[in-house]
C-alpha cells in the first residue's frame, strides 16, 4: 500500500544510526581493498592474507602497519586467515600473526588444534564460515567460537552456488534450489539456538573467489556513533547484530512487564543479542519495531520465535502500525529473531537480526530433536575421517569423542521435544 511505500520510501542511512557494515570473508588484493570499501559502502573489512598454504606476504613479510584507518571511519585489517580443509572452513581475525596452518593435510592435524593456539591471543575472533560444515558441530562444542556465517558466500548477487561443497549435504526434496542452500542453513542455525546455544550470526561474500563484489553479504554491528576495530568485534561477539545481502534493518525490541527486560535496556529498546532475564514462572511479551528499507520487493517479515515462523506480516501491516509487528509471548526460555526474504528469483536474498534470547528463570531451554540432530551428526562425522597414521587419527577423533559428549549431554538434559 501507499504507506508502505512511505515509509520505505527513505533510505535507511545504517551508520548514522549507530549500524557499521562488515564483511568478515574477503580475499582480494591488499592494494584494491579501499577502492572496493568505498564503492560498496562498506565500513569493516579483515582481508584474508593468509589462507592454508598461501601467504600474501610470505616472500617480503606484511607491511609495517596491518590495521589501517582510512576516510574517517572506514578501517580494514591485512592480516586475517582461514583455515579450510577437510571439516569446513574456520576465519581468524585480530592475531599478530599466521597460524601455522600451511603443510596441514585435508585431516590432520585437527582443526582445534589450531583453535587451541589462536586462543592464546585474548584478542582473537573465531568465525565457522558456515553451518554445514562437517566439523561445525565439533568446533562449537568446544566453545571456543564467536560467530557463525548465516549469510554465506554460496548465496551470490545472481545466483546461489548451489551444493554443500564438502559439507553435510542437504536433502535436495526437502530444501529445492534455488533456495534450498539458504534454508538448509538456517534452519541448522535455529538447530544451535534451539539446543540452548547463542551464537552470534554473522556474514561473508568471499569476494575475489566466488562471484560477490565486496560486502554483497553483509554484517552490521551496532556500535553506537563512534566506530572503532575493537567495539565492533566486541558488538559483534555480544550478537548486535543483522545480517544481510540484500534489506536493510534496524531492530528494537521493548519487553512488558518492563521490570523483566532487565536495568541496562536502552530507552529506545533492546539490540539483538540482548537476553530478556524473568522470574521461574513468569511470562514475557516482546513488542518489536522495525525501520527497513529494500530494493527488491519484500512480500513479507517474519516473526520467528524457537524456529518456527510465528508471525508472517505484509509490509502493509507494518507500515499501518508505523513498524511494528504483533508482541510475541514467552511462557518458558527461547529466542527472537525478526527475517525477511526478498522476491530474488535466482538466489536467497534476505535480511535477518540476531538473536532476542528470553531466559525464564535459570533453566535455557534446550530441544530434544536438535541436540539429536548433532550428536547424529558428531557420530557420522567421526566414521568419515581417513587417516592411515593411527596416532594421528586418534588424536584428531579425540576433539570428536568431546562433542560426542557434549551432545549426548545436552540429548539427556533436553526439556523440549
Amino acid at each position: 500500500g501507499d504507506e508502505a511505500a512511505r515509509m520505505l520510501r527513505s533510505h535507511i542511512d545504517m551508520s548514522k544510526a549507530g549500524w557499521w557494515s562488515g564483511d568478515l570473508h574477503i580475499h582480494r588484493d591488499p592494494k584494491e581493498i579501499e577502492l572496493h570499501m568505498v564503492a560498496e559502502d562498506l565500513h569493516v573489512a579483515p582481508v584474508i592474507t593468509w589462507w592454508n598454504d598461501r601467504n600474501v606476504f610470505k616472500d617480503k613479510g606484511p607491511p609495517k602497519e596491518t590495521r589501517v584507518t582510512f576516510a574517517n571511519d572506514r578501517m580494514y585489517d591485512l592480516l586475517a586467515g582461514e583455515d579450510e580443509r577437510e571439516g569446513g572452513a574456520l576465519l581468524y581475525f585480530n592475531l599478530k600473526e599466521p597460524l601455522p596452518v600451511s603443510g596441514s593435510k585435508r585431516e590432520y592435524p585437527s582443526p582445534m588444534r589450531f583453535v587451541e593456539q589462536a586462543r592464546m591471543n585474548p584478542a582473537v575472533h573465531i568465525d565457522i564460515e558456515k553451518p554445514f560444515w562437517w566439523d561445525m558441530p565439533t568446533w562449537v562444542a568446544s566453545g571456543q567460537m564467536n560467530s557463525i556465517g548465516i549469510a554465506h558466500n554460496h548465496m551470490h548477487r545472481d545466483g546461489v552456488y548451489s551444493g554443500e561443497a564438502w559439507g553435510k549435504a542437504r536433502d535436495t526434496k526437502l530444501y529445492p534450489d534455488p533456495r534450498g542452500n539458504g534454508r538448509w542453513t538456517m534452519d541448522i542455525y535455529f538447530h544451535l539456538l534451539n539446543a540452548g546455544i547463542r551464537l552470534p550470526p554473522s556474514a561473508g561474500s568471499a569476494s575475489g573467489v566466488l562471484p560477490n563484489p565486496v560486502g554483497y553479504n553483509r554484517v552490521y554491528v551496532h556500535c553506537g556513533e563512534k566506530l572503532t576495530w575493537e567495539s565492533w568485534f566486541e558488538n559483534l561477539k555480544k550478537g548486535r547484530v543483522v545480517v544481510t545481502n540484500g534489506p536493510m534493518m534496524q531492530p528494537r525490541v521493548h519487553c512488558s512487564p518492563a521490570k523483566a527486560a532487565g536495568q541496562d535496556v536502552d530507552p529506545e529498546g533492546a539490540l539483538p543479542g540482548h537476553v530478556f532475564q524473568v522470574e521461574e514462572g513468569e511470562s514475557v511479551e516482546l513488542d518489536v519495531a522495525l525501520n527497513l528499507s529494500t530494493r527488491d520487493k519484500i512480500h513479507y517479515l517474519e516473526v520467528i520465535k524457537d524456529g518456527k515462523v510465528a508471525h508472517e506480516v505484509r509490509l502493509d501491516e507494518w507500515a499501518k502500525k508505523e513498524g511494528h509487528l504483533p508482541p510475541i509471548k514467552f511462557e518458558k526460555s527461547g529466542w527472537l529473531a525478526i527475517r525477511g526474504v526478498a522476491d530474488a528469483e535466482k538466489t536467497y536474498r534476505f535480511a535477518m537480526t540476531g538473536p532476542y534470547y528470553v531466559q525464564v528463570g535459570y533453566k535455557p531451554t534446550v530441544s530434544k530433536k536438535s541436540a539429536q540432530f548433532f550428536f547424529d551428526w558428531v557420530m557420522e562425522r567421526a566414521r568419515r575421517i581417513k587417516l592411515d597414521d593411527e596416532l594421528q587419527k586418534a588424536e584428531v577423533l579425540e576433539y570428536h569423542r568431546m562433542a560426542r559428549d557434549f551432545w549426548k549431554k545436552k540429548v539427556d538434559e533436553a526439556n523440549a521435544e
